[in-house]
Formats: C-alpha cells, sequence, structure tokens
C-alpha cells in the first residue's frame, strides 16, 4: 500500500537476428513506433536473474504500437487539464479502505499521516544493508506528480523528464484517455529486447558499467553516493541516451514502468505463461507481501545498479501495488495495430 510499501547505448550490437524473430524496425507515427510481431524467448538471460524470471518459455506476441518515450510532465498535464484528474497520491488515504490488505491487527496510522503524499528517496548519510527499504524511502506528505520530492519541489524545468508519482491506476486513466493501453509484460520485455534475442539489456550484452553512459542508472555505492557519472541524479529528460532497435528510448533506467499485467512470482511455471499474447495471471502471488495485490513493473530506474537491482536487464520483474506513488515509477503506453 502507499503508506507501507517500501520497497542507451552508445553503439547498437545488432547480432543475427534468430529465425522466430523479425529484423527490428523504424516505423513511427505520432510518437509511437510499431513493434513487429514474434516469439518471445521470455525469461532471465544471465545469473543475475531472479527465481521469478525463471523458467524462459517462448510466447507468441502480436504486432503493437509502443510509445518511443516514457510519458512525461508535459503530456500527463494535458490530461490532467482536459479531464480535471486527481491523481492517488492527491488524494486523502481511506483507511477503511487500505486495511483490507494489510495484516491482521494492524494499528491505524495518526490522522496527521493519512493526508495526500507518497513515498519520496532519500540517500543516507552512510552505507547501510539494503534489506530494509525504509531506510531511503520517506513518506512524504505534499509529495505527487507536481511534486515529485516533496511540496518544496516543482516541475517548472522538467516538463519534458517523465511524470513520477504515478500510481497504477493514474496510468491506467492516462492510458485510457489516451486511447491506449498499458502493455503487457510479455509486450513490455518484446519491446525492450529491441529485435535482439537473449541479450541482457536493451542495447546487447556489454555491462551497463562498461563503455559510455547507457541509461539513467546508479553509479556507486548505493543508497550512499552517487558519481552521477551519467549526468543524473533522480530523473532525465527523455531521449537523453541512445534508443534500442525498436527506436525506443529509456527501456532501461529513468523510471520504472507500469504494465498491466498482475504480478505472480511463480506464473513462469504455470502453463498459461505460454500462451499466444498472454495477458498474465488473473491474480497477484507474492509470498513476501501476501496482503496486497501487486501489478507489474518493469526496466529499473535511475536507483538501480548492480548492487541493488539490476532493473534495467531486459527480463528483470518487480512489483507494486496499485495505489503506491514513488519518484522513481512512471510508465508509457501501447496500442494494438490493426
Amino acid at each position: 500500500m502507499r503508506l507501507i510499501t517500501f520497497i542507451a547505448s552508445t553503439t547498437l550490437l545488432l547480432f543475427i537476428i534468430s529465425c522466430t524473430q523479425t529484423p527490428p524496425t523504424n516505423t513511427t507515427k505520432n510518437g509511437m513506433s510499431l513493434i513487429p510481431a514474434g516469439q518471445l524467448n521470455m525469461g532471465g538471460d544471465n545469473d543475475q536473474a531472479d527465481p521469478n524470471e525463471f523458467p524462459k518459455h517462448k510466447v507468441q506476441v502480436n504486432t503493437f504500437w509502443m510509445d518511443i518515450t516514457e510519458v512525461t510532465n508535459a503530456q500527463f498535464a494535458e490530461f490532467v487539464k482536459a479531464t480535471n484528474y486527481i491523481t492517488v497520491a492527491e488524494r486523502t488515504i481511506d483507511w477503511e479502505q487500505i486495511k483490507k490488505e494489510l495484516p491482521a491487527n494492524t494499528l491505524k496510522p495518526p490522522d496527521s499521516l493519512l493526508m495526500p503524499g507518497a513515498l519520496v528517496f532519500h540517500p543516507t548519510s552512510q552505507p547501510v544493508p539494503l534489506d530494509n527499504p525504509s531506510r531511503w524511502w520517506k513518506w512524504t506528505l505534499g509529495a505527487n506528480w507536481q511534486h515529485p520530492e516533496g511540496p518544496q519541489s516543482n516541475i517548472k524545468n522538467k516538463m519534458n523528464h517523465p511524470v513520477v508519482q504515478i500510481a497504477w491506476e493514474d496510468a491506467n486513466a492516462y492510458a485510457k484517455w489516451a486511447g491506449k493501453r498499458l502493455p503487457t509484460e510479455a509486450e513490455w520485455e518484446w519491446a525492450a529486447r529491441g529485435g535482439q534475442s537473449n541479450t541482457i539489456y536493451p542495447w546487447g550484452n556489454e555491462n551497463i558499467n562498461e563503455g559510455k553512459a547507457k541509461a539513467n542508472f546508479w553509479q556507486g555505492l548505493f543508497p550512499y553516493q552517487n558519481s552521477e557519472d551519467d549526468g543524473f541524479f533522480t530523473t532525465a529528460p527523455v531521449q537523453s541516451f541512445p534508443p534500442n532497435g525498436y527506436g525506443l528510448y529509456d527501456m532501461p533506467g529513468n523510471v520504472w514502468e507500469w504494465c498491466s499485467d498482475w504480478l505472480d512470482v511463480e506464473f513462469y511455471n504455470k502453463k498459461e505463461a505460454t500462451s499466444s499474447n498472454t495477458s498474465g495471471p488473473t491474480q497477484a502471488y507474492n509470498p513476501m507481501m501476501p496482503f496486497q495485490q501487486e501489478k507489474v513493473i518493469r526496466g529499473g530506474s535511475f536507483l538501480c545498479n548492480d548492487g541493488y537491482c539490476s532493473g534495467y536487464r531486459n527480463s528483470r520483474r518487480m512489483g507494486s501495488s496499485t495505489d503506491t506513488g514513488l519518484n522513481h515509477t512512471g510508465f508509457r503506453c501501447v496500442k494494438t495495430a490493426k
């Protein structure tokens, strides 16, 4: 839940494409790229992969359109202006609703903490164990998409940055307004691979720490020290790094991106995982968070590095509850090709 969940490339090495894949396309229209149909070999590609990224399995994916960038502050502002939409982070918390997904006998927080707000990243003052995200995530009243780090912050000079502090239901509402939808997890991974087969990252297999900057991620000792070698401490303007083979920017890093699927950490072991154009499980399952339903997030963010989450890998999958806002989570949309 919102109050308790704590959670590129310089040279594209285009390998010989397997016979099950369609070569990359450069077809773009209205800020979207046409992603060709093909058979995705979905799942982990190296020893960094978590158990929920296995077994690797084949999924047929139909042609679809995908936004070439994450949805920006400017684009989200248009949606809000047109609809008067109020995001989850801007609403007072309904305790009676959220306690339904909390352990029994969870004490109600003070009313002062049930006011509108969201989670904001704060670097620690020294190195810390990485087993407790509450060390670097702080519940911040007044944090929302217009004030990503709290009421003292703003997006005045960040209109071309990805919108953040977006809950899943906010992203879904925008997608519907735009005549689009959120990508399935399979669509997201297929698009991220950019026409390459079984590579670790959207740009290929070169380690993210080698060569020129490939994405916006954390350089240094997380969550204590960021050297900002890529030039950014938090979000970067979209299109700051080279696109993948399908012309998509920031699939790795910058902000996590919501998908339409529920997160079931055991889904890859089920026969439904191999269904053509699978839309994922019908309900969430994560024994680490048994009292809440989580949606999949993909792609990593400016907080990821190899010592923490390696979220910029093609197969990396995480989850977050549908009403959670964080300043490293955004989204992009897709549209079914006709």
